[in-house]
């Protein structure tokens, strides 16, 4: 894949990370690295075909983000996905992109819905195996997660995050009996001098 046909991609993850599927489009992604909006129907000829493409890709990076450790116990394949998760919002505020785009997924085209279903269908095979087979567990993790970055996004606060997936922490991370104030996002969100109620 081209140089140009990665830097598309990267602009079309973070848009649909920040706005979901209907949030962008190929002039705009075109005027952003300065080339005729022709040019991108070259490296991806319809929209589905890019929206599909980069959630292929975003399956493939947050598979290999998440990767078993040697040696690691149920309680560290929980947090290695909650650091997973966290990451994102500490990088640059964004939802997970199958996240954001799950929820739109009454409205999206065929091959976008069948690469978001993957992107679960994947998560929760691989937590499952790395629970011990517990099914009901891995979807609880995977839903307590996607739910926390809502929270996160809704409050513009990572704490709110860390508050949601408080039940999946094997220790909580305390000061006083109040929850430790987290990093402000590196977006236009805000921290609020308040922690969630």
């Amino acid at each position: 894949m081209s140089e140009t046909a990665q830097r598309l991609m990267d602009l079309a993850e973070v848009r649909m990370r920040e706005v979901g599927y209907h949030g962008f489009s190929f002039r705009e992604l075109a005027a952003e690295i300065g080339i005729k909006s022709a040019s991108v129907h070259h490296h991806f000829p319809t929209k589905a075909g890019m929206a599909a493409a980069v959630a292929r890709r975003y399956l493939e990076r947050f598979l290999e983000k998440v990767a078993p450790r040697p040696g690691e116990n149920s309680e560290e394949a929980i947090a290695v996905y909650r650091s997973a998760f966290r990451s994102s919002l500490e990088q640059d505020g964004g939802m997970c992109l199958s996240g954001m785009l799950g929820a739109e997924s009454g409205g999206l085209p065929a091959e976008v819905s069948e690469e978001i279903e993957n992107f679960f269908r994947g998560a929760v095979a691989d937590l499952t195996l790395r629970l011990g087979g517990d099914t009901d567990r891995a979807f609880a993790v995977l839903a307590t997660l996607e739910g926390g970055l809502i929270l996160a996004r809704a409050y513009g606060d990572v704490g709110a995050f860390d508050h949601a997936v408080m039940s999946l922490a094997a220790s909580a991370n305390r000061d006083n009996g109040r929850w430790m104030r987290s990093p402000r996002f590196s977006r236009n969100l805000r921290v609020s001098d308040k922690l969630p109620a």
